[in-house]
């Protein structure tokens, strides 16, 4: 059995008491929750880290019990490749807010992605897929992991093909190398997808149940469809059940191998959301 969510940012726009009642009337048990993107204090703008007190986190907590849904996961989304010391120093006592924040809200996870070399986060193929970037990004990444050991929370990083852990084999070789408990995978299949490899989806998809299975905590699950723009191939996204994607191997895996996995949906719409669990439903291994 799957347990499936929503990204809370997906949601109807309304008070977040009520955004949780329309969520589980939809049907979903889970969130994946950024705070930035639904109006509420993240510690990531002018008011810094400091605005995620435990009792922040407690009154959160409380509404979230209240509706009966939980928190699959706390988004941190900062750049673990940033090239400038003295920036990525602040960057990780932002990180380090949210896993205490991440800890007093009873949600195991936080997550993110592994970044790119430039200060603005942008995708170069050349310098992102680089070994100089992983081993910033390692670097920076072994800093977080220390901190969630001490904190007690698990830290997912999200493997994408336009950063800097870019496949699975790179996800695995990272996870070797800090070797800790407390850093795990957040599985999106078609982040790992793109025009460059798309003619090999089945075997991306393949390869990384195979190099990161053990280590899988969680699964993003969207859909995409293949445009081309401007003379250039490109991946557009899109809520599950809407355009190419094959989940036929990804289910199969969690519902054999992951049993109650929370996997949180991705470009849904609240018009759509519904439709998109019951598609996947459908297409789940018993």
């Amino acid at each position: 059995m799957i347990q499936f969510g929503i990204r809370l940012h997906d949601s109807e726009k309304l008070p977040i008491a009520e955004r949780l009642e329309k969520i589980k009337s939809q049907g979903f048990s889970t969130v994946h929750l950024a705070l930035s993107k639904i109006g509420l204090p993240s510690g990531m703008d002018e008011k810094g880290p400091g605005v995620l007190t435990p009792g922040y986190a407690f009154y959160l907590r409380d509404i979230f019990e209240r509706a009966g849904v939980s928190i699959a996961i706390l988004g941190c989304y900062l750049n673990l490749g940033h090239p400038d010391e003295t920036e990525w120093q602040r960057l990780r006592k932002i990180y380090r807010a949210h896993l205490r924040f991440a800890r007093d809200l009873g949600c195991g996870m936080v997550g993110t992605e592994t970044g790119a070399p430039n200060p603005t986060y942008s995708y170069d193929k050349e310098s992102c897929h680089s070994k100089e970037a992983l081993e910033i990004s390692k670097r920076h990444l072994s800093e977080v992991v220390s901190d969630a050991e001490k904190i007690g929370i698990t830290f997912g990083i999200e493997p994408v093909y336009k950063h800097i852990v870019w496949n699975s084999s790179v996800a695995r070789e990272v996870l070797d190398s800090i070797a800790s408990p407390a850093l795990q995978i957040i599985f999106d299949p078609v982040n790992l997808l793109h025009p460059d490899n798309l003619s090999q989806r089945d075997e991306v998809i393949s390869q990384a149940i195979d190099d990161l299975g053990d280590d899988i905590a969680l699964i993003h699950l969207k859909d995409y469809v293949l445009k081309e723009e401007d003379s250039e191939k490109k991946m557009s996204c899109l809520a599950p059940g809407l355009g190419e994607m094959d989940y036929s191997k990804i289910l199969e895996f969690a519902c054999e191998k992951k049993p109650f996995i929370q996997a949180t949906l991705e470009n849904t719409k609240p018009d759509n959301a519904k439709a998109a669990r019951r598609f996947l439903e459908e297409n789940c291994y018993d």
